[in-house]
């Protein structure tokens, strides 16, 4: 239902949309021409709720090759009047600084936002980042949502302001915003389309001038904070107990106030605009105050802003009291600057802040259901999907290292296969850091010989991020002859965010054939030796990385087989089953290689009969598996998919 309510045209109407689909709805009514990203949770759900409207309300969507490129694209049609819409994480924003701090300073004509998801406690991610600092150093204004609605309003909002101050946008959500969901009223669509002008007269251009007009462009819209109407008050008037609030903080802060039973004695002052700070709006309510908490996700961006203002005032303010994150009082169980802000923490923060006892809930019937199934659930790793090529991969290649003998070193990259650090990649994974720094890694290990260095080294990394970040590293090997063995396990999609396409796929947002980039032909093109291997071929995948261990210079191994959640979709899954006459349990010596060595969540053990066994459940047919039992013991019916 959400999907389908993004792009209706009941105006009035109340319809249930998450944080990302309000977004999308937000984009229709403000009439947005362009939308760009490169997939990455917790923003993924942007686009493909964007391009199933696409066609109806002339939106043209691109899956970009990387998020740097997103923001080019986007900006290119606000260059011409159109508006347009870039999103991404923040590992994406700090791609798109380089350029965004030039944009900001050169100016558009049309509106440009850029939609930011940052991921509190890292849920979909490798680290935690506030992407209110990256904004700052662009010279980018900020403005957070707490809520779906608040998403949609504030993302049209933005638009009008960025035509206006001729500046890029940054609406931040937290992932609790981008995934809740809440109703929703949906407004006016646009009747009439922009037209797109850009003349020889046009000029967008970077240089010290601009900054500086960059810089009075943004006092102008912080007086215009002022009086921002998605700045609210809520409490007492003259409160000496504040709480400054911002995105679903702010949520969290009302619950927390009413369970205190504070709402006569705490005011909540909620901040939409985070950067540039509205210092006399903020003032306002501060000088009547005793006692201020803060209430925000990751840094202490607004307190340190707001303590900047009282600085300022001193005179008038220092009989406050602060309580927030750099005093230690708003924590999460990891530091004051890890984690999500729950309303938990701020039951005990605002309890000691305000001198307002509370009986801390207790969890009894937690705690007797979590004794009850004590030593009695499985544990189970984190595990690659059963019938993931990438396992197979993993095995190949474990496999050759350790017939090689010389400690190959293993360098990883962003995607799915991120979990060889793990048991279910046989932790053949060593690094991993942002999306193609393996190639560079690698690279620079490469050329370490001179200095005694003579470990084999792989780079591993996936198809979408190949052409995401790796070109430039691989420009690199080839211009520097490092010794560089890229493996790339190319399942034919961006598998990780929700299989969406990239230039290899030859598809657009809608699944329509348009161009494709072939790896091979790319490669070959800067004549790098290509070999494309199947991984369900675990010998031939061991006996060619093998090979190409004991090569030197740029060369590349192609490990291609489709995601198996894709290819079984619609089809008939083969049966994969033991046959327990032929499996010999412990007595094979095998070491389970099936079931604890292979990692598969479908091979599981019988430990009543000391047997393999398939959960048909979890099984995805590939059946991989068989090839490597000693005794051909699994069995396959069907056509291994």
């Amino acid at each position: 239902m959400s999907v389908y309510a993004v792009g209706l045209d009941n105006v009035g109407e109340m319809v249930l949309l998450n944080g990302n689909e309000a977004v999308a709805r937000g984009a229709i009514e403000a009439g947005v021409s362009v939308m760009t990203c490169y997939p990455g949770s917790p923003t993924a759900d942007v686009l493909p709720a964007l391009a199933k409207w696409s066609e109806k309300y002339d939106i043209y969507t691109e899956y970009s090759t990387n998020e740097k490129v997103s923001a080019e694209v986007a900006a290119a049609a606000s260059m011409t009047g159109l508006r347009s819409l870039a999103v991404c994480k923040p590992d994406g924003l700090n791609l798109m600084v380089d350029f965004l701090s030039s944009l900001t300073a050169a100016g558009i004509k049309g509106g440009m936002v850029v939609m930011c998801g940052d991921d509190p406690s890292g849920h979909s991610s490798l680290k935690e980042e506030d992407s209110r600092f990256l904004a700052r150093t662009c010279n980018m204004p900020v403005i957070e949502a707490a809520t779906p609605q608040d998403a949609k309003e504030l993302l049209m909002t933005s638009y009008d302001l960025s035509e206006e101050f001729s500046i890029p946008i940054l609406l931040r959500l937290t992932t609790r915003v981008c995934h809740v969901s809440e109703n929703v009223t949906l407004g006016e669509t646009p009747t009439e389309k922009r037209k797109p002008v850009l003349t020889t007269e046009d000029r967008y251009s970077t240089n010290v001038e601009n900054v500086i007009a960059c810089k009075s462009r943004l006092n102008e819209l912080k007086e215009k904070f002022e009086s921002f109407p998605y700045n609210t008050y809520d409490g007492p008037e003259n409160a000496e107990n504040l709480v400054i609030a911002s995105g679903p903080s702010y949520k969290y802060a009302m619950e927390t106030r009413r369970l205190l039973g504070l709402e006569k004695s705490v005011g909540i002052l909620k901040l939409a605009t985070i950067w540039p700070m509205p210092s006399n709006f903020i003032l306002h309510y501060l000088k009547p105050a005793k006692t201020v908490l803060f209430a925000e996700e990751i840094d202490a961006v607004v307190e340190e802003s707001v303590l900047t203002v009282a600085a300022g005032n001193i005179s008038e303010l220092n009989k406050i009291k602060f309580y927030g994150k750099n005093s230690g009082h708003v924590c999460n169980v990891n530091g004051p600057f890890m984690g999500e802000l729950t309303p938990d923490i701020l039951l005990s923060s605002m309890s000691e802040a305000f001198k307002a006892p509370y009986q801390k809930r207790t969890h009894k019937r937690l705690g007797e259901a979590l004794s009850l199934i004590q030593n009695r659930l499985p544990n189970r790793d984190l595990a690659l999907c059963a019938g993931c090529p990438h396992r197979a991969s993993f095995f190949g290649i474990k496999k050759a290292n350790e017939m090689d003998g010389r400690g190959t070193i293993v360098i990883g990259d962003i995607g799915c296969y991120t979990m060889g650090i793990h048991n279910t990649g046989y932790k053949l994974i060593q690094t991993v850091h942002c999306m193609g720094s393996c190639v560079g890694i690698t690279s620079g290990l490469g050329k370490l010989n001179r200095f005694g260095f003579s470990q084999p080294v792989v780079a591993i990394i996936g198809d979408g991020t190949f052409y995401h970040g790796a070109m430039q590293g691989v420009f690199n090997a080839v211009y520097n002859q490092a010794d560089l063995l890229l493996v790339i396990l190319d399942n034919n999609m961006i598998a990780m965010t929700g299989h969406q396409p990239h230039p290899g796929t030859g598809l657009d947002p809608l699944g329509r054939e348009i161009g494709k980039v072939e790896l091979r032909s790319v490669l070959n093109g800067l004549n790098i030796p290509v070999t494309i291997q199947d991984p369900f071929d675990i010998d031939g995948t061991t006996s060619v990385m093998l090979r190409l261990l004991k090569e030197t210079g740029p060369r590349v191994l192609i490990l291609r087989r489709a995601c198996t959640l894709s290819a079984v979709k619609g089809k008939e899954k083969p049966k994969v089953y033991v046959d327990k006459e032929k499996c010999l349990g412990d007595a094979c010596g095998c070491g389970r290689l099936c079931s604890r060595v292979f990692a598969c969540p479908a091979n599981t053990w019988n430990s009543h009969e000391q047997k393999a066994m398939i959960d048909e459940a979890l099984c995805n047919g590939c059946g991989v598996c068989a090839t490597i039992c000693p005794q051909n013991a699994i069995i396959v019916e069907g056509e291994v998919i």
